[in-house]
């Protein structure tokens, strides 16, 4: 068994976790969500993305010179992943948000705490670890992404351009899928396969409680409304 199929048997737990979250559930199996709910979506997506070319720089230089195809990797990442923090902004501003007032905001405690973690996993554990966030994100967006910007465009009428960054990183991103796969059945050090494999699970665990915030955020707001 390859080092990736290994990835995928043992987070397949931590990965229907993940998609269990309510909001999930409720925009891909039942069309029920609102414009709020996209926009804090798309908010809360820019409060990660913006950090993720930051967090690819310091595992770039952290990582040490045996580590050089995993180095080449990453600066391969960063030319893909930059600005990709403005495009949600501008899939905000197609929605009627205000992207200033996002740019300028805090994001969600699920978000910062994903964030925090991310960092953490960089700096103090394992650069190497990173791999277990690119896992999840890119794994989740290639099998989510595309099928949900067609239901909340279908059912929220909003033009192309306000789905610039799902779409992006929907079904068109299997390529990157496919390097990813290749690169991880790369790793061959032991420790390095641990250390990625505890940071998928954690990355379920925290992706998962940003869908969760969001869809307890809109609760709230009904009920109050509602009142």
């Amino acid at each position: 068994m390859t080092f990736f199929e290994t990835l995928q048997q043992q987070t397949q737990a931590e990965r229907a976790g993940l998609l269990s979250a309510p909001l999930i559930q409720r925009c891909l199996h039942h069309g029920q969500f609102d414009l709020s709910e996209y926009t804090a979506f798309l908010t809360e997506a820019f409060h990660h993305v913006r950090h993720t070319v930051p967090l690819l720089m310091a595992v770039g230089s952290r990582l040490p010179m045996e580590k050089e195809a995993f180095r080449t990797a990453i600066a391969e990442y960063i030319d893909e992943e930059l600005g990709h923090q403005e495009w949600i902004l501008n899939d905000l501003a197609a929605c009627g948000a205000d992207a200033d007032a996002v740019r300028h905001g805090q994001p969600g405690a699920a978000t910062e705490l994903m964030v925090a973690y991310a960092y953490d996993t960089v700096m103090r554990r394992n650069p190497m670890g990173f791999f277990g966030m690119v896992f999840v994100l890119e794994g989740t967006s290639i099998s989510l992404a595309t099928r949900a910007a067609d239901i909340i465009q279908q059912r929220l009428h909003l033009p192309d351009k306000a789905f610039s960054y799902l779409r992006s990183h929907g079904s068109l991103d299997q390529e990157h899928m496919l390097f990813f796969e290749t690169l991880m059945n790369r790793v061959e050090d032991a420790r390095d396969r641990e250390d990625i494999l505890h940071a998928a699970r954690r990355f379920f665990r925290l992706y998962g409680d940003i869908f969760r915030s969001i869809d307890a955020g809109a609760g709230s707001a009904s009920a109050q409304r509602a009142a």
